[in-house]
């Protein structure tokens, strides 16, 4: 999404209007959410995300998820984020927000194991929420790269999830894995 990409939009005219939602006055992992959502947006980019992808990633937690939940875009206002982001930049985005993460873990594995009946469960006891392969490889991807852009960061700590983030990069394909590998390299030793 270097230039112009998302449903025509430049990256100028979204990040104009992150900034009028006040995002940059919003804290995140040691930095302000802004620029936690464009960062996410690169390393996805520089992964090689399709643009759809990747601007999923500029959005990933625009309502708020299971675990950030200072700032929320209320779901009222979910035609607005598709006219602006596209279908399916914001489907990504919106399941990223509201899915207990748990059922995402648990439907990678089924996944990776060949089954079918993909599905991830609303966190706040809705219904299920049905996905292709491919919707919960682009969901699996931007999950990935959030976590990939902070962890080193984060006060979760390097151990969060691991097993199931290395299952999602394993699910999207070889350069999500190395983007793992890579990032994990850099854990610091334990003392």
């Amino acid at each position: 999404m270097s230039d112009a990409a998302v449903e025509g939009r430049t990256n100028e005219e979204l990040y104009e209007f992150l900034v009028g939602l006040g995002t940059e006055e919003v804290a995140h992992t040691g930095g302000d959410f802004l620029h936690h959502l464009q960062a996410v947006q690169r390393v996805l980019e520089e992964a090689g995300a399709e643009p759809a992808v990747s601007g999923a990633g500029l959005f990933h937690s625009i309502y708020g998820t299971q675990g950030f939940q200072d700032f929320s875009l209320p779901l009222s206002e979910r035609d607005q984020m598709r006219e602006l982001i596209g279908e399916r930049s914001e489907l990504i985005a919106y399941c990223n927000c509201v899915m207990d993460r748990e059922t995402l873990d648990a439907t990678v594995v089924r996944a990776l194991a060949g089954e079918g009946d993909l599905e991830i469960r609303d966190r706040e006891g809705g219904p299920a929420i049905p996905l292709t392969r491919e919707q919960l490889t682009d969901l699996s991807e931007v999950h990935l790269f959030d976590w990939l852009e902070q962890v080193e960061r984060s006060d979760r700590g390097w151990g969060y999830r691991r097993e199931a983030y290395r299952g999602m990069a394993e699910l999207v394909g070889p350069r999500a894995v190395a983007a793992y590998d890579a990032v994990f390299a850099t854990e610091p030793a334990q003392a």
